[in-house]
């Protein structure tokens, strides 16, 4: 006899849920496992995220670093005074020693852990949140990225998640939507010819920051082809977002269309944790149906009783969710207005700048113009001014017989800033005391090379010198064991006293 299903079932095991709701989850359009299944992917993307920071913080912002976190928070007491909690909030307002630098970046990563298979998930999401928004404004330019942006307004609505209802779910599908939609038309606006010429990636794979093995390939790929690359970049960025407003079937063609194109930028790219962020967005354009077909059942009932997300969202978890969306939709419109006009909407401009610390709402233009060529800087330090060796970066491209290896999800801060020093000032400062910290013998700065040049003696006169790379052929690849051919463009003028000081 069949069993009746309405009935209680004693042996089942408590906590246990009934077959009939796992069945009926499967045939319902609702975001319970969706959401169980994107909050164990963001802990896993927080933990590396911080993993990652961890073990660079105290060469970026500690007390020997290039920017100390101390010189910081000095600098927005002076300027905000009682107000400075506002306009930098950080939990290093409390204790700001190198070992508070590293508590926050290791427990954020612990934290990360604990909530891939945990329960109590939004205590976990305001640590997760309040912890990365406090390494953001430590690390300054060396954070100041579209990824650390598109994590920390994910972090935040991930808050809304438990217990919340198909507002929070909307509000991330926004979040998908400005990141490509955005980005696409930050492409269009900026008048770069490789996009209106669809060249851009005849040059990108060779001139992105930390290009891999896979970056090699893809730029020797023919140029007809290279060309319908750049041609569906644009279309999977200003097209394909549109679909995500649609119905299901249209929203998740357009899921795994983003999905694809992430994969093949993994593929092609060492863009740290941010395709895997935009892979864990794109849940949010399904629901449960259509993930309990690719997710075995089992999982899926022991998901169901482990969800944050109940069958029917409390009024308190409403009133939240769309108290959020007041602030963070018009926030969103007001801040892609002011990007395509391309100045600050005097009015509203103000309001965004109070919201503004806490990067919940962003906008976002990934790449929005491709370098044609490639120029990096090489030092060279002596001891004496007789024999000069070169610093070997840990992952910047510079010996031509070697390519930065495949390192996602981590995000090398500082060689990725490196990449911005022959483009001008903005990083210029940093550069200088990069090299002074080096002088000065900086155990953490050291630590961010591949090799000290001398063992433990710090170096004491550096030269500079700026190198235009491109990519080996084939031909030459065989030849002469080369990723890289460099030709030597002379000093690195803003910097070339510094070997004399």
């Amino acid at each position: 006899m069949d069993r009746d299903h309405t009935a209680p079932d004693r042996a089942r095991p408590a906590g246990a849920i009934a077959p009939s709701t796992v069945r009926a989850v499967f045939a319902a359009d609702g975001y319970r496992l969706v959401v169980w299944l994107f909050l164990r992917l963001l802990g896993l993307i927080y933990a590396a995220a911080f993993a990652s920071l961890a073990v660079q913080i105290q060469a970026l912002a500690g007390s020997e670093g290039i920017r100390p976190i101390t010189e910081q928070l000095a600098l927005a007491e002076e300027r905000f005074g009682a107000l400075r909690f506002l306009h930098y909030p950080s939990l290093f307002w409390l204790n700001a020693s190198d070992a508070s630098l590293l508590t926050v970046s290791w427990g954020g990563a612990l934290l990360g852990l604990l909530l891939a298979p945990g329960r109590n998930d939004r205590t976990l999401l305001i640590l997760l949140y309040g912890f990365y928004l406090s390494l953001f404004h430590a690390g300054q330019m060396f954070t100041n990225f579209q990824w650390d942006y598109l994590l920390l307004e994910a972090g935040f609505l991930a808050i809304l998640l438990p217990g919340g209802t198909k507002v929070a779910v909307w509000l991330f599908r926004l979040l998908l939507f400005k990141l490509r939609f955005l980005s696409g038309l930050a492409k269009v606006i900026s008048g770069d010819e490789g996009w209106r010429q669809l060249t851009a990636l005849q040059h990108y794979f060779e001139t992105q920051p930390l290009p891999h093995v896979g970056s090699w390939h893809a730029h020797h790929l023919p140029d007809w082809l290279l060309r319908i690359g750049t041609g569906g970049t644009l279309f999977v960025e200003l097209i394909v977002p549109f679909f995500f407003l649609l119905p299901r079937r249209f929203r998740h063609a357009a899921a795994w269309l983003t999905i694809l194109w992430q994969l093949l930028i993994i593929a092609t790219s060492n863009h740290n944790f941010v395709n895997l962020l935009t892979i864990a967005l794109c849940l949010f354009l399904f629901d449960d149906r259509a993930v309990s077909r690719v997710l075995p059942r089992r999982i899926a009932g022991w998901a169901l009783t482990r969800s944050p997300l109940p069958a029917q969202p409390g009024r308190l978890a409403a009133a939240i969710g769309v108290a959020a969306a007041l602030v963070l939709v018009p926030a969103s419109l007001v801040s892609a207005a002011e990007m395509l006009g391309r100045e600050p909407i005097p009015t509203l401009s103000s309001w965004l700048e109070r919201i503004e610390p806490l990067r919940i709402a962003n906008r976002y233009h990934v790449f929005p113009s491709i370098d044609t060529e490639r120029y990096s800087v090489q030092v060279e330090v002596s001891l004496t001014g007789q024999d000069w060796v070169s610093l070997d970066w840990r992952y910047a491209p510079d010996d031509p017989r070697r390519i930065t290896p495949f390192i996602v999800p981590h995000q090398p801060r500082l060689d990725w800033q490196l990449w911005f020093v022959p483009k001008g000032p903005v990083f210029l400062r940093d550069f200088e005391t990069l090299l002074t910290r080096l002088r000065e013998g900086s155990p953490a700065v050291t630590r961010l090379l591949a090799e000290a040049p001398f063992g433990d003696q710090p170096p004491k006169l550096f030269r500079i010198r700026v190198y235009r790379y491109r990519f080996a052929t084939p031909r030459e690849r065989i030849k002469q064991g080369v990723w890289w051919v460099r030709e030597d463009q002379g000093p690195f003028w803003p910097l070339a006293e510094l070997a004399r000081r």
